[in-house]
């Protein structure tokens, strides 16, 4: 079978999701078949860089041994069973593992981060409720946050796109400044903005707190906004303002955990006046969890939030469930993923400690893309890199993928943002391959797009 015949298979019988399909008559999706480390090879052997992980999952690789090794040996124990009154040693020995690592237990397992983000929702007000505040059943957001794309989920996501499409479905929640120095006005430094963010999430709370349940946000890193990084002391002022008003502060590490940020789970680097993390409320996980693995999300929350719902009426209980919840396969890819970071290599270093070696390598060899007269904003934090280019273009992000897969490069710009998210596993001849391809492809697509003609219109999403 050639990956021609494959691909039109799949325009004809696969609905591929964030695509219009009709792009895929001029430019079919391309076949797959076979994955090893950080590289994807297709049905005619060239090999394609995974630069974004795979829509951010992936940490360790393809084919990770120890993930794979875990999954086969689960699979000759117990491969699902059902939550609601059974339980099992992989979800019981994860739940245990994620407490320690968060100081949050209790965690309540679903497959997918917009789930994650509809149990952190819905166990917020339920909890109010059972509280004896049931008025308590609204929301905050930040500008450009993105939480998924279910009904819950998109009505705490600012993505224009997504809520004018699905407007009269949502009961969409409030938006406050995001605390993403770009948003600042001209001559308006960060530091400044930062206290207009903190001030303005002040301001609301002041007003709306008794009807407010949770402020939901991405710590640190707004990935949908165009990998918007903004300065841990804001949610250092969250933890304080959500404490002083008595609102739950929810967050959504599903893109930005395991180490994404340069430490384990990115709030852990907001630290209050006395040194010591500041902790959430809720904390929605996802993605990275099983290595890119298997679908598996968890939300984790505190004793209060637990006891709210302990009790013997049924209508207290938490009212959710999910088939494949805490299912077993997912959970021991999930330990395996905790097993590695544990692990130390034979100099002594653990995943977190050769992650920061790695970036240090691959922000040098980027210098020339971050120094190009077209590059507006450069920006690093842990294993994101991001760049906002200079160009008005609809097409720039489009085009600059397709191009890209020609390079043996798997890149998708959020519109004039290009990024890059990797796997942990990038060797230096891998990390020289992706910084020199990243800047040829972009010299590339910018003489393209600037020999267009003026009047022309046209808009090619990226497939």
């Amino acid at each position: 079978m050639n990956a021609a015949s494959l691909a039109e298979r799949s325009r004809q019988a696969v609905w591929h999701p964030c695509t219009q399909m009709k792009v895929h008559e001029q430019w079919p999706p391309r076949a797959i078949v076979r994955a090893e480390g950080p590289w994807l090879v297709d049905e005619h052997g060239h090999r394609i860089l995974d630069a974004v992980s795979s829509w951010w999952v992936n940490l360790f690789g393809h084919n990770f041994a120890p993930i794979r090794e875990a999954i086969t040996d689960q699979l000759g124990q117990v491969d699902h069973i059902m939550l609601a009154g059974l339980t099992h040693p992989p979800v019981v020995a994860l739940s245990e593992r994620l407490a320690a690592l968060t100081g949050l237990g209790h965690a309540f397992y679903a497959s997918d981060g917009a789930s994650a983000t509809e149990i952190a929702l819905k166990m917020s007000a339920h909890s109010w409720r059972n509280l004896g505040r049931p008025e308590k059943h609204q929301f905050i957001g930040l500008q450009g946050g993105y939480h998924g794309e279910t009904a819950g989920a998109l009505s705490v996501t600012d993505i224009p796109l997504f809520r004018e499409a699905y407007a009269p479905l949502l009961r969409l929640s409030a938006t406050l400044p995001s605390p993403d120095p770009r948003q600042a006005e001209p001559g308006v430094s960060p530091e400044v903005h930062l206290a207009s963010a903190i001030e303005a999430l002040r301001t609301y709370l002041v007003a709306h707190h008794e009807r407010t349940a949770a402020l939901i946000l991405e710590p640190l890193v707004q990935g949908a906004a165009g990998m918007a990084m903004y300065d841990p002391a804001y949610l250092v002022a969250v933890r304080r303002l959500c404490d002083e008003f008595g609102v739950h502060w929810i967050a959504d590490e599903i893109a930005v955990g395991f180490a994404r940020t340069g430490t384990m789970f990115a709030h852990q680097q907001a630290l209050d006046p006395d040194g010591i993390a500041v902790k959430p409320d809720f904390i929605c996980l996802s993605k990275g969890i099983t290595g890119g693995v298997l679908p598996l999300s968890a939300v984790l929350t505190t004793d209060a939030v637990y006891a709210a719902f302990y009790d013997d009426r049924t209508a207290h209980g938490f009212l959710h469930s999910h088939s494949y919840t805490g299912n077993p396969l997912a959970c021991r890819a999930a330990l395996a993923v905790l097993d590695t970071f544990a692990a130390r290599d034979e100099q002594g270093r653990d995943v977190l400690v050769r992650n920061r070696e790695a970036a240090a390598r691959f922000t040098r060899l980027t210098q020339p893309l971050s120094q190009h007269p077209r590059v507006k904003a450069a920006r690093h934090l842990g294993m994101i890199w991001a760049w906002d280019i200079d160009v008005t273009e609809p097409t720039f992000a489009a085009r600059y993928h397709r191009a890209a897969m020609d390079a043996g490069l798997l890149l998708r710009p959020i519109g004039s943002t290009l990024y890059v998210m990797p796997p942990y596993v990038l060797s230096d001849a891998d990390q020289v391959f992706l910084a020199e391809g990243l800047l040829s492809v972009l010299n590339a697509v910018l003489a393209e797009v600037d020999a267009l003609p003026s009047s022309q219109v046209a808009v090619l999403p990226v497939p």
